[in-house]
C-alpha cells in the first residue's frame, strides 16, 4: 500500500475524474487509514512504498503490475500522466527482492488491475486501458491458461472494477461491464458467480480485498454483503468515497505481494 499524502485528481483519465470535484485530502487520509488498519485486523501484512510528489495515482498500487511468485510483470500505462509510476514502482519491487519484468515497448499493461486469477486460469480485462495481447503475452511468459474479457464501459475500466475472484470457483461481478462472450465465459469457466446490481457496482462492490473468507470493501453494498453472507463469507465494509472520487476503492489501493490466486490464499 502506498499512503495518500500526494493523492488528488490532477488530471482526468476515467469518467469517475473531475478536477471540478476535488478530493478532501484530510478525509482520504483517514479513510485510508481506517483499510490499512481493518487489513491488519484481518491479519494481512502490509508492506508500505513512499508516496511521491507529482504521482497522485501511485496510491492505486494494484496498478503497479502482476505478482506472479518471486516475479513482477511492470506495469506499461496508456495514460502518460501514470507513466512515470512505473520507475518508482520498478524500484521498490527490486529493493524487496522480485526480479521485475518489463512489457514490450508496444504493449499496454495495467498490472492487477486488469490482470486476476481464479483458480489457475487469468482472466484478463482489456480494451480500455490493457491490450488483448499483452495480457496474452504475460499468460504465455506464466504458462497458464488466459480468458480475455473485453469491458465496454468506461466507468469500469480497470477488470477489478467489476470482477473479483472469491475462490477457485465463486466470483464477484458486474455484467453490464462485459460484452456478451466475456459474460458467457465467465459463466462457462466460474461456477458460482455473484452479480452485483448498479447502485452498488458504482459504490465499487466488485473492488474488494479477499482475505481468506472476509472480504473488506467499501460501504453502500448491502445486497452484496448479504450474498456474501450467504456464501459463508464476512464483509468488512469501511468508507472509501474519496477514492472512488478518482475511480478506485478498496482493492485498487492493494497489491497482493503473495499474487493475486485467490485460491491459493490461506
Amino acid at each position: 500500500m502506498c499512503p495518500p499524502d500526494f493523492y488528488g485528481i490532477e488530471y482526468e483519465i476515467n469518467p469517475w475524474m473531475s478536477r471540478s470535484q476535488q478530493s478532501n485530502l484530510d478525509v482520504a487520509r483517514q479513510q485510508w487509514e481506517a483499510l490499512h488498519q481493518l487489513l491488519q485486523t484481518l491479519k494481512a501484512q502490509i508492506k508500505l512504498m513512499t508516496p511521491v510528489k507529482g504521482l497522485p495515482d501511485l496510491v492505486f498500487t494494484a496498478n503497479a503490475g502482476l505478482v506472479w511468485k518471486d516475479k513482477v510483470f511492470l506495469s506499461q500505462f496508456r495514460h502518460e500522466a501514470r507513466q512515470g509510476e512505473t520507475a518508482v514502482d520498478r524500484d521498490w519491487f527490486q529493493e524487496a527482492g522480485f526480479e521485475t519484468i518489463e512489457m514490450p515497448d508496444d504493449y499496454f499493461f495495467e498490472g492487477a488491475g486488469d490482470a486476476l486469477f481464479c483458480g489457475d486460469t487469468l482472466f484478463a480485462g482489456y480494451l480500455i486501458r490493457s491490450d488483448v495481447k499483452a495480457l496474452q503475452w504475460v499468460a504465455g511468459e506464466i504458462n497458464c491458461r488466459v480468458i480475455p474479457l473485453q469491458l465496454v464501459d468506461e466507468f469500469y475500466y480497470h477488470l477489478d472494477t467489476c470482477f473479483c475472484p472469491l475462490s477457485e470457483t465463486e466470483a464477484i461481478y458486474y455484467p453490464p461491464a462485459f460484452d456478451s462472450y466475456a459474460q458467457q465465459a465467465l459463466k462457462e469457466h466460474i461456477p458460482h458467480l455473484i452479480p452485483v446490481v448498479d447502485q452498488e457496482a458504482q459504490r465499487f462492490a466488485c473492488n474488494a480485498v479477499v482475505i481468506g473468507k472476509s472480504v473488506a470493501l467499501n460501504t453502500g453494498c448491502p445486497q452484496l454483503e448479504k450474498a456474501l453472507k450467504e456464501r459463508g463469507y464476512e464483509a468488512h465494509s469501511t468508507p472509501l468515497d474519496e477514492f472512488i472520487k478518482a475511480g478506485g476503492s478498496a482493492k485498487c489501493l492493494t497489491l497482493r505481494l503473495d499474487g493475486e490466486c485467490a485460491a491459493a490464499w490461506p
